[in-house]
Parts: C-alpha cells; structure tokens; sequence
C-alpha cells in the first residue's frame, strides 16, 4: 500500500469516524533486563534479549482484568523489576485466571523473567 494511498485512507476514515487504519498492528516488544541495569534509550539486540510481544488489545484486557496497573500505557516504553513481575504472578494466581488466554500470553513472559531471574523491559514499536 503506497504512503499516498495511506494517506487518502485517513482521511476517508476520520472523516466517517470509524477505527483508525494501520500499515500494520502496533505491538509491545518485551525484552529481559537485569534490575539493577541502566535504562537502555532502545532495545539493542546485543545488550537485551526479546522475549515476546502484546497487542493493543490484549494488553487493554490485561487491564480490565486488573492484571496490568492502569499506570502502564501501552504507547509509552515501561519497566518491571522482579519485585512487581512476582506481585503480578500471585494477582493471576489469587484470581485464577491460569487458562485465561491472555494471561496465558502474560504467563509466557513472566516465566522468561523468573528462569532468568531478570526484570522485563517494554518498549512500542
């Protein structure tokens, strides 16, 4: 799909108010770090080590089920220490949302930090 034509898309969808139109799906990139490691400005594949991604709409559920604080946005790079990674095992646990499909995406990255015994770093592509 050319920009021009993107572009022309745009328009056409603000103009009838429906859902924006994408080139592609946004995704939240999530990759190991060590707690006590300096912020890195973007995740440089020799310094971090991916782990996997969430789209828009399974993190924004992650949220409505009170998973993921309000406090983290999906636009906006975040970080959690092991300390919290924990806090958010037990809150799934507590509810018991084990076979939740997205807390079974979540699940995936939180088993990475715990058999690294690391911190997780996101950023928005």
């Amino acid at each position: 799909m050319s920009t021009g034509f993107y572009f022309i898309l745009c328009i056409i969808n603000f103009i009838l108010g429906c859902q924006s139109i994408s080139l592609k799906d946004k995704m939240l990139d999530f990759y190991l770090i060590d707690d006590l490691q300096a912020k890195p400005n973007y995740p440089d594949p020799k310094d971090l080590k991916f782990i996997g991604r969430l789209d828009n709409q399974t993190f924004k559920r992650l949220k409505d089920k009170k998973i993921i604080a309000d406090r983290f946005d999906y636009y906006s790079d975040f970080r959690w220490d092991t300390t919290l990674i924990k806090q958010i095992s037990k809150t799934i646990h507590q509810k018991q949302l084990q076979s939740d499909t997205d807390v079974k995406q979540l699940l995936s990255l939180l088993e990475a930090t715990e058999k690294n015994k690391n911190g997780l770093i996101a950023y928005g592509d």
